[in-house]
């Protein structure tokens, strides 16, 4: 009699079992002479060591599979608990646009031109700079590709992280302690892990401490290798501040800085270094550039319209004040001749 126990924790178990266990039915139904219990995370195999080692091989590729993709058909399952010549490279055919398979098979995929632009650029490069106007999904394609590089073991950590600037509001007003004060600002953050990572699984990783999500100026004195690092609303930080997070990067390390320069919500005798890192950051290898636009939105339809608006409108007060200034000048010129 022989014995393997399987460990299943870092997938999810409804892929694995099935609905109502239906696909671990079939399993113990293809290997009637075999025990197999389910305990917690674990799964037992006791039997004829040739029969054990054949199913442990099955499943283990299975399990392999699932931390890939996330998700597995019924079919695929049935194929390869069925077929004993079957090896990891006749894999089910993948969709490359998908990224992530979410909690029930939900799938995460680059949907517009800019945002497969963004998955090219960071599997050649190492950091990234993606700027573009709200609704474009740049936020959500990156937190996808570092839960991505998770999932296929490339990276240790992810670590998102947002500076706490006031839009508006101020955090002294917020009740809490200061974790809940600013546990608003890196909401779209939670937002996104939570479609794409099964809750359960989820915690289990921010209690590790292998996903991280932090105020930006958690990662001061930090030195962050083999992780993920994602700086969200990078429009809101100053030159030093976004510095800062770049030098913070280590070995083995990509990072994503995403931001909107039409939001900045600084105060106005403080600068955005955004700009400013983008221009000198320009032409050094390792170091990509994209800018989304209105055609990557991909929330409600009348999104893109209130960014045309707002754009619109930035142009009239842009050409207004090029015409204030231009009439300054012709009166000075005019004193001047007098």
């Amino acid at each position: 009699m022989t014995e393997i126990i399987l460990n299943v924790e870092h997938i999810n178990p409804l892929e694995f079992f099935g609905i109502n266990n239906s696909k671990f039915e079939i399993l113990k139904k293809q290997f009637p002479l075999l025990k197999i219990l389910s305990r917690g995370s674990q799964i037992k195999l006791s039997g004829q060591a040739e029969q054990v080692n054949s199913v442990a091989t099955k499943l283990q590729l299975i399990i392999s599979y699932l931390e890939k993709n996330g998700h597995i058909s019924d079919a695929y399952f049935s194929r390869i608990i069925g077929e004993d010549d079957l090896m990891e490279d006749q894999a089910e055919p993948i969709n490359n646009d998908v990224l992530v398979f979410g909690p029930n098979g939900k799938t995460i995929r680059a949907k517009t031109a800019n945002q497969k632009l963004m998955v090219q650029s960071i599997d050649k490069n190492d950091i990234l700079f993606a700027i573009g106007p709200a609704g474009s999904g740049k936020t959500y394609t990156a937190v996808a590709l570092a839960v991505r590089a998770l999932k296929n073991k490339s990276i240790k950590k992810i670590i998102l992280t947002r500076p706490a600037v006031e839009a508006g509001e101020s955090l002294g007003f917020l009740p809490g302690d200061l974790k809940e004060k600013i546990d608003p600002y890196l909401r779209p953050l939670y937002d996104a892990l939570d479609d794409m990572i099964p809750s359960d699984k989820l915690n289990y990783f921010m209690q590790n401490r292998i996903i991280e999500i932090a105020p930006l100026a958690y990662m001061r004195g930090r030195t962050l290798d083999h992780s993920f690092i994602i700086l969200d609303e990078a429009q809101n930080t100053t030159d030093l501040q976004l510095k800062m997070f770049l030098t913070r990067i280590g070995a083995n390390a990509k990072a994503i800085i995403t931001g909107d320069i039409t939001q900045v919500d600084l105060p106005k005798n403080q600068k955005s270094g955004l700009l400013k890192s983008t221009r000198i950051l320009k032409n050094i290898e390792g170091i990509a550039h994209i800018e989304l636009d209105e055609q990557d939105v991909v929330r409600h339809r009348l999104v893109k319209k209130i960014i045309k608006a707002y754009e619109k409108e930035q142009e009239f007060e842009d050409q207004r004040e090029a015409e204030r200034i231009q009439k300054r000048a012709n009166f000075k010129r005019e004193d001047t001749n007098e």
